[in-house]
């Protein structure tokens, strides 16, 4: 069955089918769905060469991250890779993971060699010069986080991570906490830093004491995360409340407090970003600031991959979501 057919069924141009088939925005969703249907419908398999010949793309896209075992170990980046990977591949657009060092550059030989349509970077700093580097060469790219360094426009998707942190010290103290540390990760990455100022606008926003003692910086590990909520048990005046930014050092925090029996006492108070692993040892309903399913970001970031493919506006390819804070278990007003 092919694009004629199709159109001459359904009374549609062949244009008008094949831009359907392809997602873009001047075909009406309507029309898309009675196109996509008849198409399932016939068992029409678009002839990917042609296509890509025609069009001028290569139907492939590139995802930088940071060249250490820390994004491969995290759960929470691991299933938002796999479901962008899933929607992506529902347009035979597939996904190339682009391990990176710092300063290596080493996406360059994808581009150079025209093997991918676009970028996502993720992990992104403050002053990044991949995107630096992108954005002077003119390459299509989405940064999975905002930046500093840019002064021209271009496509990103965030949470508004300091807003997230923010809520959760906001909720710690609407309790009645006033002792609440924070684990962060030690790295300069974007969402890092806006989170640590979410805590710190939270404690200035309820009256609250900066403790430096109860401020650590940690590798995003469980190990690192067990080992700080240890030494923070351990102060002459420990806090009675806990917040992570990453659910590794969050899970090695809930195991720490679990063993100390505190954590389903509310004897310490903990929310963590992201909740606990899907196969954490702690099998606890963790208080946490949730940026919607991986589903969600899954989808979203496609979307917005391909419309970066389809030369959209970049002013139309910015988004930020919000957090939200989900109950659980984990939160009480301090003993």
């Amino acid at each position: 069955m092919s694009l004629k057919a199709i159109a001459k069924d359904l009374g549609l141009s062949v244009t008008t089918v094949s831009r359907a088939l392809n997602g873009y925005d001047d075909v009406s969703a309507d029309t898309k769905a009675r196109v996509q249907a008849a198409a399932d419908l016939r068992g029409y398999r678009p002839n990917t060469l042609a296509r890509r010949l025609k069009m001028g793309k290569i139907d492939a896209v590139g995802l930088i991250f940071p060249f250490t075992s820390h994004p491969l170990s995290n759960s929470a980046f691991i299933e938002m890779v796999g479901c962008i990977t899933r929607e992506l591949a529902k347009y035979e657009i597939d996904l190339l993971l682009v391990p990176d060092e710092l300063g290596t550059f080493s996406w360059r030989r994808l581009i150079e060699s025209k093997r991918v349509d676009a970028m996502l970077v993720a992990h992104t700093l403050d002053n990044d010069p991949r995107l630096l580097d992108l954005q002077q060469r003119n390459f299509p790219f989405l940064a999975l986080g905002r930046s500093q360094c840019l002064t021209q426009d271009y496509a990103w998707f965030d949470f508004d991570n300091r807003a997230g942190m923010q809520m959760a010290v906001d909720h710690l103290a609407a309790l009645g906490h006033s002792r609440i540390a924070f684990l962060g990760e030690n790295n300069q990455q974007s969402f890092i830093g806006q989170r640590h100022q979410g805590y710190l606008d939270g404690l200035r926003a309820n009256g609250l004491p900066l403790n430096p003692d109860y401020a650590h910086k940690v590798s995003p590990s469980r190990r690192a995360g067990y080992q700080a909520t240890q030494a923070l048990l351990a102060l002459p005046q420990p806090p009675t409340a806990i917040v992570c930014d990453c659910n590794m050092h969050g899970e090695g925090a809930a195991l720490a407090l679990n063993e100390a029996g505190l954590l389903l006492s509310g004897g310490v108070s903990l929310i963590i970003f992201d909740g606990l692993p899907s196969d954490s040892v702690p099998d606890v309903a963790v208080t946490a600031v949730r940026q919607g399913t991986r589903e969600a970001v899954g989808l979203q970031i496609a979307e917005m991959t391909r419309a970066l493919i389809r030369n959209e506006p970049l002013k139309n390819l910015q988004v930020l979501w919000q957090p939200e804070l989900q109950a659980g278990v984990t939160a009480h007003p301090p003993h």
